[in-house]
Protein backbone atom coordinates (compact mmCIF):
# COMPACT_ATOMS: atom_id res chain seq x y z
CA UNK A 1 0.00 0.00 0.00
CA UNK A 2 1.33 3.71 -0.93
CA UNK A 3 1.48 5.83 1.55
CA UNK A 4 0.08 9.59 0.52
CA UNK A 5 2.03 12.32 2.12
CA UNK A 6 0.97 15.71 1.93
CA UNK A 7 3.81 17.83 1.63
CA UNK A 8 2.67 21.12 -0.55
CA UNK A 9 2.64 24.00 1.23
CA UNK A 10 -0.74 25.91 0.21
CA UNK A 11 -2.33 22.28 0.95
CA UNK A 12 -1.24 22.27 4.41
CA UNK A 13 -2.13 26.06 4.94
CA UNK A 14 -5.70 25.41 3.76
CA UNK A 15 -5.85 21.97 5.87
CA UNK A 16 -4.70 23.97 8.66
CA UNK A 17 -7.79 27.41 7.53
CA UNK A 18 -10.02 24.44 7.32
CA UNK A 19 -9.37 23.14 11.26
CA UNK A 20 -9.23 26.14 12.61
CA UNK A 21 -12.07 27.98 10.84
CA UNK A 22 -14.73 25.33 10.57
CA UNK A 23 -14.71 23.50 13.59
CA UNK A 24 -16.68 25.46 16.42
CA UNK A 25 -15.54 23.21 19.57
CA UNK A 26 -13.52 24.11 22.05
CA UNK A 27 -11.59 27.38 21.78
CA UNK A 28 -11.26 27.46 18.11
CA UNK A 29 -14.74 28.56 18.18
CA UNK A 30 -13.30 32.13 19.69
CA UNK A 31 -10.77 31.75 16.31
CA UNK A 32 -11.52 33.33 12.74
CA UNK A 33 -9.33 33.31 9.63
CA UNK A 34 -8.77 36.49 8.26
CA UNK A 35 -7.15 38.83 5.77
CA UNK A 36 -6.57 35.63 3.71
CA UNK A 37 -4.35 36.10 0.73
CA UNK A 38 -5.82 33.52 -2.05
CA UNK A 39 -3.35 34.78 -4.93
CA UNK A 40 -0.26 33.85 -3.18
CA UNK A 41 2.60 31.88 -4.73
CA UNK A 42 5.05 29.72 -2.30
CA UNK A 43 8.65 31.20 -1.42
CA UNK A 44 11.77 29.91 0.07
CA UNK A 45 11.09 32.40 2.57
CA UNK A 46 7.62 31.57 3.30
CA UNK A 47 4.69 34.28 2.02
CA UNK A 48 2.12 35.33 4.06
CA UNK A 49 -0.98 33.47 3.60
CA UNK A 50 -3.67 34.64 6.46
CA UNK A 51 -4.08 35.74 9.95
CA UNK A 52 -5.50 33.41 12.52
CA UNK A 53 -7.55 35.97 15.03
CA UNK A 54 -9.19 35.84 18.15
CA UNK A 55 -12.66 36.92 17.46
CA UNK A 56 -13.90 36.69 21.43
CA UNK A 57 -16.96 34.98 20.57
CA UNK A 58 -17.17 31.29 22.49
CA UNK A 59 -19.51 29.94 20.43
CA UNK A 60 -21.49 28.36 23.58
CA UNK A 61 -24.28 30.32 25.74
CA UNK A 62 -21.63 31.19 28.74
CA UNK A 63 -20.87 34.21 26.92
CA UNK A 64 -17.69 35.53 25.42
CA UNK A 65 -13.59 34.10 25.94
CA UNK A 66 -11.68 36.58 28.11
CA UNK A 67 -8.32 36.89 27.26
CA UNK A 68 -4.91 39.50 27.02
CA UNK A 69 -5.74 39.13 23.35
CA UNK A 70 -8.75 41.44 23.04
CA UNK A 71 -11.37 40.77 19.74
CA UNK A 72 -9.94 41.14 16.64
CA UNK A 73 -6.19 40.93 17.76
CA UNK A 74 -4.23 39.04 15.81
CA UNK A 75 -2.95 35.53 17.26
CA UNK A 76 -0.81 34.13 14.58
CA UNK A 77 0.08 34.29 11.27
CA UNK A 78 0.14 31.48 8.78
CA UNK A 79 2.93 31.37 5.69
CA UNK A 80 3.29 29.17 2.78
CA UNK A 81 6.71 27.31 1.21
CA UNK A 82 6.82 25.07 -1.14
CA UNK A 83 7.20 21.82 1.11
CA UNK A 84 5.60 22.95 4.20
CA UNK A 85 3.57 26.06 6.05
CA UNK A 86 4.73 27.74 9.31
CA UNK A 87 2.87 29.70 12.13
CA UNK A 88 3.90 32.60 13.76
CA UNK A 89 3.06 33.81 16.59
CA UNK A 90 2.28 37.14 17.94
CA UNK A 91 0.85 35.92 21.07
CA UNK A 92 1.44 33.02 23.42
CA UNK A 93 5.12 33.06 22.18
CA UNK A 94 6.10 30.55 25.03
CA UNK A 95 3.28 28.38 25.53
CA UNK A 96 3.52 28.14 21.75
CA UNK A 97 7.07 27.05 21.87
CA UNK A 98 6.40 24.10 24.33
CA UNK A 99 3.31 23.00 23.03
CA UNK A 100 4.70 22.29 19.45
CA UNK A 101 7.77 20.51 20.77
CA UNK A 102 5.44 18.39 22.97
CA UNK A 103 3.61 17.74 20.25
CA UNK A 104 6.89 16.92 18.14
CA UNK A 105 6.53 19.77 15.90
CA UNK A 106 9.61 21.62 14.67
CA UNK A 107 9.77 25.62 16.60
CA UNK A 108 12.03 28.19 17.43
CA UNK A 109 12.06 31.99 17.93
CA UNK A 110 12.06 34.57 16.05
CA UNK A 111 14.47 37.57 16.93
CA UNK A 112 12.66 40.25 16.23
CA UNK A 113 10.94 42.91 18.18
CA UNK A 114 8.38 41.80 19.56
CA UNK A 115 9.50 38.24 19.66
CA UNK A 116 7.55 35.63 17.55
CA UNK A 117 7.74 31.81 17.89
CA UNK A 118 7.57 30.28 14.58
CA UNK A 119 5.75 26.67 14.30
CA UNK A 120 6.79 24.52 11.10
CA UNK A 121 4.12 22.40 9.90
CA UNK A 122 5.45 19.87 7.36
CA UNK A 123 2.62 18.20 6.08
CA UNK A 124 -0.96 17.15 6.24
CA UNK A 125 -0.20 14.93 9.07
CA UNK A 126 1.19 17.16 11.58
CA UNK A 127 -1.65 20.18 10.95
CA UNK A 128 -3.97 18.08 13.88
CA UNK A 129 -1.08 18.68 16.27
CA UNK A 130 -0.53 22.05 14.89
CA UNK A 131 -4.51 23.15 15.95
CA UNK A 132 -3.70 21.50 19.41
CA UNK A 133 -0.78 24.31 19.79
CA UNK A 134 -3.11 26.92 18.73
CA UNK A 135 -5.77 26.07 21.10
CA UNK A 136 -3.16 25.50 24.05
CA UNK A 137 -2.21 28.92 22.94
CA UNK A 138 -5.59 30.55 23.15
CA UNK A 139 -6.18 28.61 26.72
CA UNK A 140 -3.15 30.40 28.05
CA UNK A 141 -4.46 33.56 26.73
CA UNK A 142 -7.74 33.53 28.14
CA UNK A 143 -6.29 32.32 31.57
CA UNK A 144 -4.04 35.02 31.50
CA UNK A 145 -7.12 37.05 30.79
CA UNK A 146 -9.70 35.68 33.10
CA UNK A 147 -6.79 36.60 35.96
CA UNK A 148 -6.45 40.27 34.55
Amino acid sequence: MVEDRTTDGTRIAQLLSSELDGREDGELAALAVTNADRDIDPTVDGVRAYDVTITGDSGDDDGDITTDNPAGERLAQVFVHPDRSHLEFTAGQDVAAEAAADAGLRVRPKATQPPRTLVFVESGAEVKRATDVVQAVVRAERADGAST
